[in-house]
């Protein structure tokens, strides 16, 4: 229930102001929403707390379509990058990922800039301890903090990370944390139950932070930035080259740092029973590794930068929570670490989350109005996945106050779509992290096609604003110039074939359309180019974007895998559209499988679609299913 305020009302109130409510606060206050934003400390806005790095295998798709959208992490990553590659470039472009390593001071410093300048966004350093409802529960009405105060709004976004009952393990020690040197969050979790909300727990963990200085990197492989870097954001046109970027380092461990790292096990939380939750599969930490993996006698690692300003290094791939003394003499057995000064240990810590079968495909809870949630509190680990649930959760607050429909993103139209769908529909007993793997449509949802996809959707719901559309027409019309040009241009044997030969490639017979080349896997528009001046000159009236000549060969190239994809989306359009009533009793339905029943209405499904991806929800549950809305 409401309580006098000293404050005015909002229309959108973000609790917490990591990596999801950055973009949360930051969408519903440029769609013209009346937001607040309160976090327990504001000198620690989009903090990366693990790796200062963003993208990766399909992290990096993420944040482009974050971009697209008209979202702040793309941006932010290329202004605050110190070093840019795009990894899977020997797979299909479906697999592309780019990925910077990012200055974490100035990541956190560019992220704040971003928001300062945004209307209607106001501040507050506080901590929520309380969420507020109307008299049935059922609608949110503010939160109040552990100041005693109270802020009324139409509906609120929980961002809150790590921190809900968070506990930090180091060894034998644990305490309440976030993060480190950082309080729990306590008595949001407490609140959301005593609503209906179903709580669980999950862990993560963080390497130690090496000093720089200390480091032997003749032992070490060096890793460079790309030559060409791609920027995350459609809006950047230029990034550091090769040489302006800083290095990552590579190295190993061997049998020796495994056994040292086997003496701590007896006071591991992890193998001792103090850690109960589930951490992330696929980031395992050290110890898991050389306990899961023990015919492996080495493992890689990556030493990172910090920043631009700062001799501290990240060292990927040795996230612990093994004590301290274990921790500090196996990182001196590793090769070119023998002298290495430890800034800050590894630990692991535990935080609740609300299984995510409890929210919407908009990111509203399903048992309270307008009260919503995004990032870890979903059970998702990472900055990307947590950026784009937030930029989704504001988008959809800010659509709610003014009784709008909701925006959905479908699997087939991006990552995003992906991952909401897989949260609602499949839960997670374990932190989730995003995989092209997951997305059966990644030949449609590639990384360099981003804006082509999302970004009239954007515009379209007010997130967008006038300069990224101008550009991104802008572009949309130099791509379909480039492609109508490559399609009717007509090429000839005698200035193809030296190049042809030169590839290992058929020659030509006859004149034949430059489009009929680039399918070929040797061949590349560039190679046409500078075989055929006259068709460089008529692109050069076109455009001077390298990535439109990219975008113009990718789909040329993948044109029949294109289409095939298109014509599979359309035929699951009819099934993954059909809607189905929320008041539905599965209950009542006595041909379903008990399972069946039992998932359906545990998630309540709104589409067939949906419904159809539901882990024990069977193909004949999904028949009984459609022929009982038919009747």
């Amino acid at each position: 229930m409401f309580m006098s305020s000293l404050y005015p009302a909002y229309d959108v109130i973000v609790v917490g102001a990591g990596h999801a409510g950055s973009e949360a606060a930051g969408a519903s206050a440029k769609m013209g929403a009346k937001t607040l934003l309160i976090t327990m400390n504001l000198d620690d806005i989009a903090k990366m707390s693990c790796n200062p790095a963003m993208g990766g295998v399909a992290k990096g798709q993420l944040v482009r379509e974050i971009d697209a959208l008209g979202g702040m992490s793309g941006i932010v990553s290329d202004g605050s990058g110190v070093q840019f590659r795009m990894l899977n470039l020997s797979k299909g472009p479906a697999m592309w990922s780019p990925r910077c390593q990012s200055d974490r001071s100035l990541y956190s410093k560019m992220m704040r800039e971003q928001l300062e300048k945004v209307d209607n966004l106001h501040f507050r350093q506080d901590n929520v301890v309380d969420i507020l409802t109307d008299e049935s529960g059922k609608t949110v009405t503010g939160v109040k903090t552990q100041t005693g105060q109270t802020f009324e709004s139409k509906s609120v976004i929980l961002t809150s990370g790590t921190f809900l009952n968070g506990l930090i393990h180091i060894g034998e020690s644990q305490y309440g944390g976030g993060r480190s040197g950082e309080r729990a969050s306590v008595g949001i979790s407490a609140a959301l139950e005593k609503l209906g909300f179903e709580v669980g727990r999950l862990k993560t963990g963080t390497p130690p932070r090496i000093d720089g200085r200390s480091i032997d990197y003749s032992q070490l492989e060096i890793q460079y930035g790309d030559d060409d870097p791609n920027p995350f954001s459609f809006l950047t046109d230029e990034l550091p080259d090769k040489d302006e970027q800083l290095t990552c380092w590579v190295g190993y461990t061997n049998n020796d740092v495994h056994e040292m790292l086997k003496t701590g096990f007896d006071r591991s939380p992890m193998f001792n029973g103090r850690i109960q939750s589930i951490g992330p599969r696929y980031c395992p930490s050290i110890e898991d590794k050389i306990d899961r993996f023990s015919d492996k006698n080495s493992h890689q690692l990556f030493l990172e930068p910090e920043g631009w300003d700062t001799y501290e290094m990240y060292l990927n791939g040795f996230s612990t929570s093994l004590p301290e003394d274990v921790q500090y003499h196996a990182l001196r057995t590793i090769p070119g670490f023998e002298e290495a000064v430890m800034l800050r240990p590894g630990y692991a810590i535990e935080y609740d989350y609300f299984p995510p079968h409890q929210i919407k495909r908009n990111m509203e809870t399903k048992i309270v109005d307008g009260l919503f949630f995004g990032g870890q509190i979903n059970g998702t680990t990472g900055y990307e996945e947590a950026a784009c649930q937030g930029l989704m959760a504001g988008i959809n607050a800010a659509l709610y106050i003014d009784d709008k429909e909701p925006f959905i993103l479908q699997r087939s139209e991006a990552y995003i779509g992906v991952l909401i769908d897989d949260l609602i529909n499949k839960g997670t007993e374990e932190p989730y992290r995003m995989f092209t793997s997951r997305a059966e449509h990644r030949i449609l949802l590639r990384q360099d096609n981003a804006d082509l996809r999302l970004t009239e959707l954007g515009h379209k719901i007010g997130l967008v604003g006038e300069e990224r559309h101008s550009r991104f027409k802008k572009k949309k019309e130099e791509v379909d110039k480039l492609h109508d040009l490559v399609s009717e241009y007509t090429v000839r044997p005698e200035k193809m074939d030296p190049m042809l030969e030169k590839l290992g490639t058929s020659t030509l017979s006859q004149p034949v359309k430059a489009k009929s080349l680039i399918p070929r896997p040797e061949v590349h528009l560039d190679d046409l180019l500078e075989a055929d001046s006259e068709l460089k000159e008529k692109v050069a009236e076109i455009t001077s974007n390298r990535r439109v000549l990219e975008q113009v060969e990718i789909q040329i190239k993948y044109s029949g895998y294109i289409e095939r994809e298109f014509e599979m989306v359309k035929e699951l359009s009819n099934k993954e559209n059909a809607h189905i009533p929320e008041q539905i009793d599965y209950n009542k339905i006595q041909s379903l499988s008990s399972e069946g029943q039992s998932k359906l209405t545990k998630i309540k499904p709104e589409t067939i679609g949906q419904a159809s991806r539901i882990s024990g929800v069977s193909a004949s549950d999904i028949s009984v299913l459609m022929i009982y809305l038919k009747r």
